[in-house]
């Protein structure tokens, strides 16, 4: 197969800003985090108390506490090794850009002091979002003349396939044949998937007391569900694989930007020793989704190589912009199409 370049793509969350709040005890600093996190309304936002990395203490440090002598401001009370480990874990200890510090006198009262700092962050994610929206269109300029990608496999339009194929798209069908011919169809979608399971020859005795020359799974395969699409995709899931572990993720647009963000994740903890993990999702349209997908499971330790991207309906750039990133992840899709389609297919599924 012809190597394909990877392109560069930067998720939003890849250049997180960490806002340091100093004050002594008792001078405000969480109140003021949580006025700012309030202004701001964003569910994303995550306030890390220093209050929560102070050092065990020792029987002697501890009956000093209780005797009111422990300088709990002291440096060599907080546990500094272990912060910067979860700081460089959010980013790689950069702190964000922009102007001097802001001294925030009277804390909470000051609102012309939390204006400035909640507009300054608001300034600060509006450009990152500009960013990140050039750098998705730039994928598509470059994906745009390139042959489609080898790891993409179009389910084979059987006379069976393309009959449920069309019933799901005609906008006359009921929705108890719309949930049943879906579910029969993301059932094939799954067994096709399975196909990058990897395999070893097994040999069984069979009732006849005769040997046959077979094979077995060697790895654990599970899924994660992009909610809430991906949700009317777990009935032929667990037809398939009854047993199957899954994980979730939420990601929606934003009304006020319009690139997709992630709200909620959940995964299994050995998912990083998977040999197949699948993604679920009825539809692919920008691929915006899609790229945030895949790169939380890379961040969470999953080979690139593991991961399957399940859909029904793509359209043809969201896939080249996914691949172009990740040109190692394997896409199967019953029909490609237009860019930029409305999602219809949990509506129809959900009844909402």
């Amino acid at each position: 197969m012809e190597k394909v370049e990877r392109a560069h793509y930067s998720p939003p969350w890849a250049d997180t800003s960490i806002i340091g709040v100093a004050g002594s005890s008792g001078s405000g600093k969480t109140s003021l985090a949580v006025e700012i996190v309030s202004a701001l309304n964003l569910p994303w936002v995550v306030i890390l108390s220093m209050d929560s990395f102070y050092k065990a203490l020792t029987p002697e440090e501890n009956a000093k506490a209780h005797q009111n002598e422990f300088d709990f401001d002291a440096p060599q009370a907080i546990d500094f090794d272990l912060l910067t480990e979860k700081l460089r874990d959010i980013k790689a200890g950069r702190l964000m850009n922009g102007e001097p510090d802001i001294i925030v006198p009277r804390g909470i009262q000051n609102r012309v002091a939390i204006d400035m700092v909640v507009g300054r962050i608001r300034q600060t994610l509006e450009e990152k979002s500009r960013r990140h929206q050039a750098d998705l269109e730039h994928l598509g300029k470059q994906a745009e003349d390139e042959p489609l990608s080898g790891n993409v496999a179009i389910v084979n339009h059987t006379i069976q396939v393309k009959g449920m194929s069309t019933i799901l798209q005609d906008p006359l069908t009921d929705d108890v044949d719309f949930i049943f011919y879906l579910d029969r169809l993301t059932t094939i979608l799954i067994e096709q998937a399975l196909e990058h399971t990897h395999f070893a020859s097994f040999e069984v005795e069979t009732p006849q007391g005769k040997h046959y020359h077979g094979v077995r799974s060697t790895g654990e395969v599970s899924a994660v569900v992009i909610l809430r699409g991906g949700s009317c995709m777990e009935t032929g899931l667990r037809r398939v694989i009854p047993e199957c572990k899954a994980g979730r993720m939420l990601i929606q647009s934003s009304y006020r930007t319009g690139e997709p963000e992630l709200h909620f994740l959940k995964l299994p903890a050995d998912i990083a020793r998977h040999d197949v993990v699948m993604l679920l999702d009825p539809q692919m349209s920008s691929g915006g989704a899609a790229l945030m997908a895949v790169k939380v499971l890379v961040d969470h330790g999953v080979e690139e190589e593991n991961v399957v991207f399940v859909t029904m309906f793509a359209g043809r750039m969201g896939v080249m912009r996914l691949l172009r990133v990740f040109p190692g992840v394997r896409t199967v899709v019953v029909e490609l199409g237009e860019d930029g389609v409305e999602r219809w297919v949990e509506k129809r599924y959900f009844g909402c």
